[in-house]
């Protein structure tokens, strides 16, 4: 982060913001066809420092287009993709594609990810997508099927098309039709699995399908129809990765609760548990038209790392694609909950992710094209530097909408302005405000809590004339939060004793954990007897599979052959088709006199030295 902050302080591209009031009236050109945009540089010619920030590429002009609901119902018949459970745990990326022009080519596709459903071939997802300023020459839906995979990479299990040549207010619709998976792009592994369980009679057939509903909801309420985006729903997703908060050394203090029973005569605490959380949000679009910033090219290097050109470039783009599918990892840990619309239970919901204004935390962020919204906590303390790099966060995306850090605090008065926009007020650090955090639980009432937000970030440099429009667009989707903007240039001493504030409340408070959950994936070794003995106890396991509680048997007894290979010893016996109560040399009494050199077999000290020759 040091290397970005520095950046920032060279200077910000000064670039006028354009004038989006001539963009919004109505005139003949709307009714015309959408128009390329006239492509800009992101540094204007005055502004000393490298090229990239502020964009003012202008959103082509085209008339409003319809507001249409997308609704993905179930998929049947998808391939056996884990060998593991003979099934499948699968979730949908649907992109959407229109005839409008984008700004640059290398704008971003408007996509979704619905929720993964668990070990399943016949998914029910029943998810709406709501998107609006789709034009009347009609759309591509491509859906792409995946199975879900924490340890390795998502199989695919195929893909699915929908096409609409146009639509208007009259269209019938799309209601409910299935439509083929295609093979071609699916798992080949997958797919094999499925042609030996047709073939053992365990599935009917080899085709899968996706049931996919479309309808007009009517005309885009929008003065210009030159942009696409979602409206609709608004959700929240929680990620946790056990492997990332061991490597930051996030873990949960050992308490009282944590001992082992004393009837047990043990003292023995138990095992600390690590976890680090990301989050994600998907709020009410559109963004700010005007809000616009491309990635800065401070050295040589970043461009080829963002357009992935050359040995060097697709090397690191690869790797910071693999960092952000490492933090933003979707899991059986994973939490989702969908939203009709922006409101005060949504504004909880994002104020319980960034846990109130327990600990002091610092959260670097990322606002996308399409409005989701993305930030993990930040700070020294913490040993990776990705988790600082807004070019992480926005995987590695040419262009976004904006970018920086934000922090919460809690007002003594919740209708009162905050002391920050000069309100007889107190906040939470860095005043001790009695009835919260850390003597007593946090309040829930948004109006309690305002969100500082900035525009540090040296990746994308966002213009500070924007932060009006960001205010505007975070008090609209999170209802009763109060919002106040910093610029990292102009509030530079106000921003830096802010965060100061803050570092130091997160002493006072101890370095408290983000969330504390012990992953039952495959990050969890086989060694963690007692644990997996817990998690029987309280009833949290599953009940076993019975192909599991086969090869259960089939190990033990395996293991039960080696160990008694390792300890057998031959016997003294070599007549062993005597039976084992048959001593050894037990019929030498009656074999006559021993010869020269034999033990006799009356002498019970010859035998000992025999038995043991």
């Amino acid at each position: 982060m040091a290397e970005e902050k520095d950046l920032t302080q060279d200077g910000a591209p000064a670039a006028d913001l354009p004038d989006t009031s001539e963009k919004h009236e109505g005139g003949s050109d709307m009714s015309q066809s959408p128009l390329k945009p006239q492509k800009t540089g992101t540094n204007s010619s005055k502004t000393k420092g490298p090229a990239g920030g502020f964009d003012d590429t202008p959103i082509p002009k085209a008339p409003p287009g319809y507001t249409i609901k997308i609704t993905f119902h179930k998929a049947t018949n998808l391939p056996l993709a884990d060998i593991n459970t003979l099934s499948a745990d699968p979730f949908i990326i649907a992109e959407l594609s229109t005839t409008l022009p984008t700004r640059h080519k290398e704008d971003p596709p408007l996509q979704i990810r619905t929720p993964t459903i668990r070990q399943c071939t016949d998914p029910v997802w029943n998810c709406e997508w709501i998107v609006a300023n789709v034009p009347a020459s009609g759309f591509r839906l491509k859906c792409r099927i995946y199975d879900e995979d924490p340890a390795d990479h998502d199989d695919r299990l195929g893909n699915v098309h929908v096409d609409a040549d146009s639509i208007n207010e009259q269209w019938p619709g799309i209601d409910d039709v299935s439509y083929p998976v295609k093979k071609r792009m699916g798992s080949k592994r997958a797919y094999l699995l499925r042609a030996v369980a047709v073939c053992f009679n365990k599935v009917e057939h080899m085709h899968g399908f996706l049931n996919v509903s479309v309808q007009v909801l009517g005309k885009t309420n929008d003065t210009n129809g030159g942009r696409t985006y979602t409206i609709g729903p608004q959700f929240w997703i929680r990620h946790q990765s056990p492997l990332l908060g061991r490597l930051l050394g996030q873990k949960e203090p050992n308490g009282e609760d944590d001992a082992v029973p004393q009837n047990t005569g043990k003292s023995k605490p138990k095992a600390e548990k690590y976890n680090f959380q990301a989050n994600q949000m998907q709020l009410r679009g559109p963004v700010p038209e005007a809000m616009y910033h491309r990635f800065v090219e401070f050295k040589p290097f970043v461009k080829a790392m963002f357009t992935a050109t050359g040995v060097r470039g697709f090397i690191l783009s690869k790797t910071l694609h693999h960092q952000h599918a490492r933090v933003y990892n979707f899991d059986q840990n994973t939490e989702f909950q969908m939203f009709k619309e922006p409101s005060k239970e949504f504004t909880q919901k994002f104020l319980e992710l960034v846990h109130y204004d327990v600990g002091g935390r610092i959260f670097t962020y990322v606002l996308t094209l399409d409005s989701l919204f993305r930030f993990t906590e930040t700070g020294k303390e913490f040993g990776i530097d990705m988790l600082s790099k807004h070019t992480m966060h926005s995987d590695v995306a040419a262009y976004i909408a904006f970018s920086g850090e934000f922090f919460i605090r809690r007002l003594k008065h919740p209708h009162r302005a905050a002391p920050e926009e000069g309100g007889d007020n107190q906040s939470h650090p860095p005043d001790d405000i009695a009835d919260g955090p850390p003597e007593d639980d946090p309040k829930k009432d948004p109006s309690y809590y305002e969100i500082i937000i900035d525009n540090d970030s040296g990746t994308y440099r966002p213009n500070a004339k924007l932060l009006p429009q960001l205010k505007e667009f975070f008090e609209t989707n999170f209802p009763g939060l109060h919002v106040v903007t910093l610029d990292c240039q102009g509030d530079a001493d106000k921003m830096n004793e802010m965060k100061q504030q803050q570092r130091e409340r997160k002493k006072k408070e101890g370095n408290h954990i983000i969330y504390t959950q012990l992953s039952r994936t495959s990050s969890m070794s086989s060694s963690d007897v007692d644990e997996l003995d817990r998690l029987e106890r309280e009833g949290e396991m599953r009940e076993p599979h019975l192909r599991h509680q086969v090869m259960r048997q089939a190990g033990a007894r395996a293991g039960a052959t080696k160990t008694h290979m390792k300890e057998y010893k031959p016997s003294n016996n070599r007549e062993g088709w005597r039976g084992s109560k048959h001593q050894a040399r037990e019929d030498d009494a009656g074999a006559g006199p021993a010869k020269d050199g034999e033990a006799s077999p009356n002498n019970d000290k010859e035998n000992e030295k025999v038995a043991a020759k």
